[in-house]
């Protein structure tokens, strides 16, 4: 058995309808990253991330002052 090459697959797959060819490549693309290894990361929330930091807004006033105070002095 031959293996095709990429552009005999091209040639084949352009001679078919736009939808037939969508078609096809959402069939192949699943097989595709599988074979790849293509993991999908779950992202962890980053709500509550500070919780129990014991951080209220006079801490953040203080610090920002602290970093901003000889910027806006004059």
């Amino acid at each position: 058995m031959v293996t095709p090459t990429t552009s005999d697959v091209l040639k084949l797959l352009r001679q078919l309808p736009p939808s037939e060819q969508l078609r096809i490549i959402s069939l192949a693309l699943p097989e595709i990253e599988k074979s790849l290894g293509k993991q999908v990361r779950v992202r962890k929330s980053l709500r509550g991330l500070w919780t129990g930091a014991g951080i209220n807004s006079k801490d953040i006033s203080e610090a920002r002052k602290g970093m901003m105070g000889s910027f806006f002095a004059k």
